[in-house]
């Protein structure tokens, strides 16, 4: 099973003359990856690296260094400790000594995997989207029951019948809630399971 991180975390270490501070931290988005780092870069450093996984998409960035030695052995230190959800920036003043490629490689690599190391970690749970109709007479009390249960509500749309919500909830729960759900609107609300990328923007239908 898949980690992640429980914060922020940070690793500094000096090679060779060379200061090198490793920063990483959670992300649930490509922009929350590009957030992080543009907000954790120093411009007055010789380099900063990084890279991030976020499931099937990842990115890394060398940012001068001998390509292949810096961003994408810091992507391997997230993926042999098999983190998910998570970018890392190593940030490099150097010390006059260069380090050649192998060098760098283990730098890089190494102070990124230290810092994940180190880091406090937890376990990563896969999550779904649910698309739910419900009638107005049973909304708030619906809505109570699912939020307790730990499901949120990312989306709302209201007609004349009642809510739509787009929820977010763990994917080895979704059937605990779908009988949930029943219960609570006496069968009368709609429950569909959409895939994680799932839009605000789908229609779900009512009985």
């Amino acid at each position: 099973m898949p980690h992640t991180l429980t914060g922020v975390v940070r690793h500094e270490t000096d090679i060779r003359k060379s200061r090198f501070l490793a920063l990483a931290a959670p992300i649930d988005s490509p922009e929350a990856a590009q957030t992080f780092l543009e907000a954790s870069r120093d411009l007055q450093a010789t380099h900063n690296c990084w890279a991030w996984r976020l499931g099937e998409q990842y990115r890394f960035q060398d940012d001068g260094e001998p390509g292949g030695t810096a961003g994408r052995p810091i992507l391997q230190a997230i993926d042999a400790q098999g983190y998910d959800r998570v970018a890392v920036l190593v940030i490099r003043w150097f010390g006059g000594i260069k380090l050649g490629t192998g060098g760098l490689v283990r730098a890089y690599g190494g102070t990124a995997a230290e810092c994940l190391r180190l880091a406090d970690r937890v376990e990563l749970r896969e999550e779904c989207h649910v698309l739910c109709a419900c009638p107005y007479a049973d909304m708030d009390r619906v809505q109570a029951r699912l939020l307790a249960m730990g499901a949120r509500i990312e989306h709302a749309e209201y007609d004349g019948q009642g809510v739509v919500w787009r929820l977010r909830c763990l994917r080895d729960e979704v059937v605990d809630l779908e009988t949930l759900y029943t219960d609570q609107t006496r069968g009368q609300g709609c429950w569909r399971v959409l895939d994680a990328g799932g839009g605000a923007g789908e229609q779900v239908g009512r009985e």
